[in-house]
């Protein structure tokens, strides 16, 4: 009897559902030709289930095939089965991990700044020993507008700049750096301590991020000592 119940119950459920699917952009797909009219049963059910996942599985073929023509005419096919998934991935985007040393060695110092200057030590310190793995991300993305650094030296087109960011004695550590991502520089300024230049990278990289909003800080509660509306600026 409980088998009885099973198998009305699922009549009734699959009463209502014919040999059709609805597509991802809203528009009803026939599995079967006149599949609109042919009802889903017991014993046509695991065709239908069949016909489903086919047609999932090969929905975005053509987009895909699109893709994998626009891939070959940039790295040709026989040399993508040389790489792994994430090979190609990590030529492509770069590495997962932020190489810090990587990046000082392709940085230009501006101004009075050079790499034996106290605030680029602190600078430096804070990137390589303080701040986390996400939190060098979200730096990369304030200074230049992405996450991953290029692979190696040859592959810096542009050179990270770090400069002086001028402002009276009074102002300096309620200030936030700047940050020009289309040329990849910052603008840093000489913070009295590595706390307190910590604290205004890390604001700036958490709540200034927004390199589409012209300057634009994102929403964020706004500290009442600092003293600069400094943000991202393109």
């Amino acid at each position: 009897n409980s088998s009885i119940d099973t198998n009305e119950l699922l009549n009734n459920i699959l009463d209502e559902l014919r040999f059709e699917v609805l597509s991802s952009n809203g528009q009803t797909y026939e599995l079967v030709p006149n599949g609109k009219n042919i009802p889903i049963t017991l014993s046509n059910f695991k065709d239908y289930c069949s016909y489903y996942r086919e047609y999932r599985l090969n929905e975005f073929y053509r987009q895909i095939d699109c893709i994998r023509q626009g891939l070959y005419s940039v790295i040709p096919g026989y040399f993508l089965s040389l790489f792994t998934a994430n090979e190609l991935e990590e030529m492509i985007c770069g590495k997962g991990e932020m190489d810090i040393e990587l990046l000082k060695r392709n940085t230009i110092y501006s101004g009075h700044y050079n790499k034996d200057s106290l605030s680029i030590q602190r600078f430096w310190t804070i990137l390589r020993e303080i701040f986390n793995e996400e939190q060098k991300k979200m730096f990369l993305k304030f200074v230049w507008g992405r996450c991953t650094l290029p692979n190696c030296d040859d592959d810096f087109e542009t050179k990270f700049h770090i400069e002086p960011y001028i402002l009276s004695n009074e102002l300096i550590d309620g200030a936030l750096p700047r940050a020009h991502t289309c040329t990849f520089v910052l603008d840093l300024p000489e913070y009295s301590t590595i706390d307190i230049m910590y604290d205004r990278l890390n604001y700036a990289i958490t709540y200034c991020t927004s390199i589409d909003g012209d300057g634009n800080m994102n929403e964020a509660p706004i500290p009442t000592d600092l003293e600069s509306d400094s943000a991202t600026e393109d």
